[in-house]
């Protein structure tokens, strides 16, 4: 059955809505002392003192005034202040306390009541110290005599309970009781007939007594003066007089008029009007006119404050006689109070990554006005983001409808607006200004796609070679992007070592000097990195690209420049004018313009008979060849490149003017006689001799070479590799100054003048864009692993071009 029992009290706690229909209702003695304890509201509640922590508590009242604090450790309501009933709530047969008990997570209110009950700590009090009453000698046995009640701020058993006469006299008896709505009156009883005659005055004391404990009194004096007669008292028209009057009347408004009449002729006939216990607060905003009994407003009327005011008018004859009646002034509502909106939290600033539905501010509003003039609706302006959800009563919150993004909007300034039913309707507006907070939600973006730098080659160490720059739309932490460099993927080699980013302001430096013929471009990948937990990034690829200075002399090809000694052309005495001796071939490793070369004849033995061609190094006679000419002919021709300060190299060779010699194949041969006159046998023989040793010396030296260059290679030190040197001899072809290298094929034959020469075709057709031998690299293959660039711009653009090296290997068959 225990178990039953737990069961059903659950269900039915969960079936309660937000608030419970009916109010907890407690009750305390007022002057009660600060702190003490009303009840156990955790209890009543069915919570234990810890969820109501958890839940944040809060005690919330209409007024605003905290009358009472809710203590979170044990669930008690204890006193947060000492009470004064009279001063909360007056003449109130009742004083009640309300407030809510507001839940969060989820939202809950609880309706909670306190009632102050009343102690006796005001005694009775009369308005006047001392009243003097006339009456007539022949008043009858029971008139009445109106008195000026006591007033006692203690409601119900503890205001006044009883009137006495001290001492008792046989002339008088008190009456007490009420009437309209509660009102107290106090009358004298005549019990007995004066004799003005026997006794003119009589004095006693009126003693009000409550009903406390111990009870209380107040005691003010009585003295009666015994006129002559006057036999009849004024009498109202009315018992009750109605009023109804505006709430916004203004002052000197007439409310009504009391008339009473008195059958009695002359001065006892004369009547005055005053309002009766005139220490009533009621009296404070009407004046009666003594002689025509209208009465009127003092100051405007507050419906919200009291909606009717009780008055008690006497009218007093020249006699003395008097009447009262009382009059009931109504006051009608007009709409003149504006609704308030009173907010109980309030978040501020909420973060843009809050999800629809979270509550921003929980506000109560309330209209002092009454029926359709206190019936309030909410509005608010921005529907977009927020909108307005009734919670309870009169409570509403104001929650988000959709996601927040605090790049596009980072304030929101939102109105609600509260307007009453009444005519014309008043409304009032309170603005909720709502900051978003940022979230690491945006990557930095970078301000271009890609980057690319130029730098001088042969560049001084840590040269600025240009800057990234990206950009991050968050704030704070958010936005502070640092910069470094990544390798393209993870498995790579971390990034180029020549290169480094500023990690704060994003300037590319080149930390070493870099040489254009090694190494065209690089290029890296420069990652930008935002402060935000957790971090966001973007990369983007800077490609730097080095460009060539004149820093390479012309090399010549051919003639060979290494042999001793130099190389001779075979040239027919009986060739003619503008026949192609030779051709000097040159290279420039540096590239465009820096590599174009020009040929020039420095000096020869007969300057007039040879010409070169300053853009293909063609060595061709200017004119016939003549008897008077040298057979050994020298000539120094300059090579110099385009580029500034331009760079050269001189080219040394010999040509034998020959008038008769076998048809055979010839190698190159150095003659070391200028004797002409020696017979053409002895010469050949001289000659077949040379050719044999250069041939030998020239076999040596290429394998010697071969070998030398190949442990070279595998030390990773060669000055200029295959592929270096066919990229320069590439533009140089490109650039129209260089064409392929040729190999010459000479016919000469004795006694025939139509010797022929051969232009034959390239030696070699296509040689691979790398020479690296297996297992070794260069230093600039370490500084520079990233540089995808560099492997196609070292490829040969003209496959007939060929480095230093390939074409030293050749030989002229």
């Amino acid at each position: 059955m225990a178990t039953a029992r737990q069961v059903l009290c659950l269900c039915a706690f969960l079936s309660l809505p937000h608030a419970l229909a009916e109010p907890i209702r407690y009750s305390v003695a007022e002057e009660s002392e600060s702190g003490s304890v009303v009840a156990n509201v955790a209890e009543d509640v069915g919570l234990a003192p810890a969820q109501l922590s958890a839940r944040r508590a809060r005690l919330l009242s209409e007024d605003g005034r905290q009358h009472f604090r809710l203590d979170p450790g044990t669930g008690r309501l204890v006193m947060a202040e000492r009470l004064d009933r009279e001063e909360l709530c007056g003449q109130s047969a009742t004083c009640t306390l309300p407030f809510e008990l507001l839940l969060a997570n989820p939202v809950q209110f609880f309706r909670v009541e306190v009632t102050v009950e009343d102690i006796n700590d005001h005694a009775p009090v009369f308005p006047e110290e001392r009243v003097t009453l006339k009456i007539v000698e022949r008043s009858d046995p029971g008139s009445r005599f109106p008195l000026l009640g006591a007033r006692d701020q203690d409601v119900g058993s503890n205001s006044i309970q009883s009137y006495s006469i001290s001492p008792r006299n046989e002339y008088f008896s008190v009456d007490f009781g009420s009437q309209i709505k509660g009102k107290k009156y106090v009358e004298l009883i005549l019990e007995k007939p004066f004799d003005r005659e026997e006794k003119a005055e009589m004095d006693f004391s009126l003693i009000a007594v409550d009903g406390g404990y111990p009870p209380r009194s107040g005691t003010t004096q009585i003295h009666i003066v015994i006129l002559d007669v006057n036999d009849n008292a004024p009498m109202f028209s009315q018992e009750l007089y109605v009023g109804q009057v505006l709430e916004n009347a203004p002052e000197g408004s007439v409310v009504l008029r009391v008339v009473a009449t008195d059958r009695d002729a002359g001065v006892n006939g004369d009547i005055f009007y005053q309002f009766s216990q005139a220490g009533d607060q009621s009296h404070s905003a009407f004046v009666i006119d003594s002689m025509s009994g209208e009465i009127k407003l003092t100051k405007p009327l507050d419906f919200e404050a009291a909606e009717n005011h009780e008055l008690s008018v006497q009218a007093t004859d020249g006699g003395g006689l008097s009447a009262i009646c009382r009059v009931l002034v109504e006051v009608v509502d007009v709409n003149d109070n504006a609704p308030e909106v009173m907010v109980s939290s309030f978040s501020s600033p909420l973060p843009e990554d809050a999800l629809p539905g979270t509550v921003v501010a929980l506000f109560t509003v309330r209209d002092r006005d009454s029926d359709s003039n206190g019936k309030i609706s909410c509005a608010l302006e921005d529907q977009l983001s927020f909108s307005l959800r009734p919670a309870y009563k009169n409570y509403f919150e104001l929650v988000t409808v959709s996601a927040l993004d605090r790049e596009e909007k980072a304030r929101y300034i939102l109105t609600v607006t509260a307007a009453d039913a009444g005519s014309p309707p008043l409304t009032t507006t309170q603005t909720f200004t709502v900051d978003i907070s940022d979230v690491n939600d945006n990557a930095p973006v970078f301000n271009q796609t890609s980057y690319t730098m130029y730098v001088h080659e042969n560049n001084v160490p840590t040269v600025l070679a240009g800057a990234v720059s990206a950009a991050d739309a968050d704030v704070g932490p958010n936005a502070k992007v640092t910069y470094s460099l990544v390798p393209a993927h993870p498995t790579e080699q971390p990034p180029c070592s020549c290169i480094s980013v500023n990690s704060e302001n994003g300037d590319v430096f080149v930390l070493r000097p870099l040489d254009y013929e090694q190494v065209r471009q690089i290029e890296v990948l420069v990652s930008a990195t935002d402060s935000g937990s957790p971090p966001l990034s973007a990369n983007v690829t800077v490609r730097l690209v080095v460009v060539d200075e004149n820093d390479n002399a012309p090399l010549v090809l051919y003639p060979s420049q290494e042999s001793s000694p130099p190389s001779n052309e075979l040239v027919p005495v009986s060739a003619e004018a503008g026949y192609l001796i030779t051709k000097v071939v040159a290279v420039d490793a540096d590239s465009g313009q820096n590599s174009w070369l020009s040929y020039h004849l420095v000096k020869a033995t007969a300057p007039g008979l040879f010409v070169v061609s300053a853009r293909s190094g063609e060595v061709r006679l200017r004119r016939s060849v003549t008897e008077g000419d040298a057979v050994k002919q020298k000539l120094i021709i300059l090579v110099r490149d385009n580029g500034w300060p331009p760079l050269s190299s001189t080219a040394l060779m010999s040509a034998l003017l020959l008038s008769d010699f076998s048809d055979m194949r010839l190698p190159q041969s150095n003659l070391d006689t200028e004797d002409e006159g020696g017979s053409l046998r002895i010469y050949l023989i001289i000659s077949l001799v040379f050719v044999s040793l250069l041939f030998l010396v020239s076999t040596a030296a290429f394998i010697v070479c071969r070998v030398c260059k190949r442990k070279e290679l595998k030390d990773g030190h060669v000055l200029y590799g295959a592929s270096n040197l066919q990229s320069s001899l590439a533009d140089a072809a490109a650039a129209g100054t260089l064409p392929h290298s040729y190999c010459y094929e000479i016919n000469l034959t004795t006694g025939s003048g139509n010797s022929e020469f051969k232009f034959l075709k390239p030696i070699l057709p296509n040689l691979p864009p790398q020479l690296h031998p297996t297992g070794g690299s260069t230093c600039y293959e370490q500084d520079f692993p990233c540089g995808p660039g560099t492997a196609g711009d070292m490829e040969p653009d003209n496959p007939g071009m060929h480095s230093a090296l390939q074409f030293n290997s050749l030989s002229f068959k």
